[in-house]
């Protein structure tokens, strides 16, 4: 991502150095003055949407973790849609001389005003989602993680029996409810205890300790999932 990066920057350069080329090379309307207030207004206007576009694109891309510039994608967007409304209004007041400055004065302050509250609702947005999506994500880390250790212990099992009984427990994780909630964290203990002597059962050879820990944990696995529903 951070290679990404660069290159937006080297295009924000560009976009920046081409508009200023064009800003003061072109010769404007014959007979009549280029450096107006309007100009300058509509000028002021499409450099402060330069920075705040190249802003949101520091917010986005800082930090090169590429789940978080997945939600700050929307920021970006909505800053490239008020760049592009501003090159209008500014180019508009910027082209034509005749403007009253004060007209230009109100077009730029609406769309940077427009433009600010849209870039400030869209990454409040995405910050929400992304606090949602990491608490889901901490919530679901239990049933996660015993299920990866069920999976290998299905792959450590020597015994036919043995491998029949990791199956069942891994199945009975992989469809578990996945969200946990702190009032699940006494039972969810139970599971992680029972689940360690039936780590050690399968690790030993041990048949029988196996079985008896299997249906234990199983039945600790289902009371689980009818506290789960109960609490929603």
């Amino acid at each position: 991502m951070k290679k990404t990066f660069r290159y937006y920057i080297i295009a924000w350069a560009v976009m920046l150095a081409l508009f200023n080329v064009i800003a003061f090379v072109s010769p404007g309307w014959e007979d009549a003055p280029k450096y107006t207030q309007p100009f300058w207004t509509g000028y002021v206007l499409i450099t402060i949407a330069f920075i705040g576009q190249l802003l949101c694109g520091i917010i986005a891309f800082r930090d090169g973790d590429r789940r978080r510039t997945f939600y700050k994608v929307s920021l970006v967007n909505v800053s490239y849609t008020g760049l592009i409304i501003s090159f209008v209004f500014g180019g508009l007041c910027m082209l034509l001389p005749a403007v009253p400055y004060w007209v230009g004065y109100i077009v730029c302050a609406v769309v940077l005003a427009l433009t600010t509250v849209s870039v400030t609702k869209t990454s409040a947005a995405a910050d929400i989602v992304e606090g949602v999506d990491n608490k889901i994500k901490a919530n679901t880390a239990f049933v996660k993680s015993v299920a990866a250790d069920a999976q290998a212990l299905v792959n450590r099992a020597k015994d036919e029996k043995i491998k029949a009984a990791c199956v069942e427990i891994y199945d009975a994780l992989r469809y578990s409810d996945p969200v946990s909630a702190d009032t699940l964290a006494g039972i969810e203990n139970e599971i992680q205890a029972k689940f360690a002597l039936f780590a050690q059962a399968v690790d030993e050879n041990n048949a029988s300790a196996a079985a008896s820990t299997a249906e234990e944990l199983k039945a600790l696995i289902a009371d689980r999932n009818r506290k789960c529903r109960l609490y929603k």
